[in-house]
């Protein structure tokens, strides 16, 4: 995607080939900055503090980060330590597992000397193999946005609802919800982006629309509480989020507020769709509700915000009366009932583990 006219991903290797480099998203919107990441500890802290985050690319960064912990020791006892190190980091999105456990097969069977190399190799496929995925996803989720758009009165926009960022910035690159987006915006479509602010880290509002706003996709950001306000008055055709873990029945894991946006979807008629590439589906688990692990973040993520203040510089300022508590749960689960359609990388299909096998019989 472009960042300034210029085609970027968010993670590559460094121009040294002695570390990867990625973008730091906690300095978005305000500033672009990227980070080295060169050990097996600086890749961890860059997943669990946020500097990278989004299921796919959080599974990029481990597979990488087992490059990084090999290369100096790539013995059995450290492969086992760099594949405990890494998951511990978040436990909601399950790319993270997927990605680690797919390093772990793959490199155990090879003796040491060989296993550097290897996991070099197996992170630069797998996100080669992502780019590829979120490419076919938006040719996917494509039809569905060409069809609403013959229903609309000639020079009208399809006005699209998202939530949180499963773009460009939670993936290798083309983003997840976003890629039949970005893929209707190159085609000439005329879209338009409702942009969840999302709270409590306002990833709509500092990298969904900034995203948006480097593609050139017309958007208004909006708070998380006038989505339903807009289904309402007609003002939204569909919903497309993002996902970081779906069962195999359909159920729907993702960013804390996603659960009412559906709901306000299915009280108004409005088609909720859910991007779900492949290696987000969690095909252990039947049940989201209750077998899915919702992380709980800092309290000090919805006490405090950052901003960018008159004369340039950016702060964080405290917005809750002194000593009010604050609970921060990070994902919340939608049931598939409340799911029109799973867009993935195979097709579309219902949210049901009769629709998925279908795509998915290897599952």
């Amino acid at each position: 995607m472009n960042v300034h006219g210029r085609p970027t991903r968010t993670i590559w290797p460094a121009s040294d080939d002695d570390a990867v480099e990625i973008i730091d998203q906690t300095r978005l919107p305000h500033e672009f900055v990227t980070v080295r990441l060169a050990t097996l500890d600086e890749a961890a802290h860059a997943i669990r503090a946020m500097l990278v985050r989004g299921a796919p690319l959080i599974g990029a960064t481990a597979a990488w980060g087992l490059w990084l912990a090999l290369r100096t020791d790539a013995s059995d006892s450290a492969l086992a330590h760099a594949h405990a190190t890494l998951l511990a980091t978040r436990p909601t999105a399950v790319n993270l597992r997927w990605a680690l456990d797919r390093g772990r097969a793959r490199l155990t069977p090879l003796p040491p000397a060989r296993r550097a190399d290897a996991a070099r190799e197996l992170a630069t496929e797998m996100c080669d193999e992502d780019v590829a995925i979120n490419r076919a996803l938006g040719a996917a989720g494509l039809p569905i946005l060409q069809a609403i758009a013959t229903r609309k009165p000639a020079g009208q926009p399809v006005n699209v609802l998202t939530h949180c960022n499963a773009g460009w910035l939670c993936s290798v690159d083309i983003g997840t919800a976003t890629s039949p987006i970005y893929a209707a915006h190159d085609a000439g479509l005329a879209i338009h982006v409702w942009v969840d602010e999302t709270r409590p880290r306002n990833q709509g509002a500092s990298l969904t629309a900034w995203e948006l706003l480097n593609h050139g996709v017309p958007h208004t950001v909006i708070t998380d509480n006038a989505g339903g306000h807009l289904m309402q008055h007609g003002h939204v055709d569909l919903v497309i989020v993002g996902t970081d873990r779906t069962t195999a029945h359909g159920d729907v894991c993702n960013k804390i507020g996603t659960y009412l946006k559906a709901l306000a979807a299915h009280d108004n008629g409005v088609p909720f769709y859910v991007a779900a590439p492949s290696p987000s589906i969690d095909w252990t688990l039947r049940d989201g509700l209750r077998e899915i692990p919702i992380e709980e973040r800092s309290a000090r993520e919805v006490s405090h915000i950052q901003g960018r203040l008159p004369d340039g510089t950016v702060a964080t300022v405290d917005i809750l009366p002194a000593g009010s508590a604050a609970a921060n749960p990070a994902f919340d689960v939608t049931p598939a009932r409340l799911v029109t359609g799973l867009i993935t990388e195979r097709g579309v299909c219902a949210a049901s583990a009769a629709e998925l096998r279908k795509l998915f019989p290897e599952g």
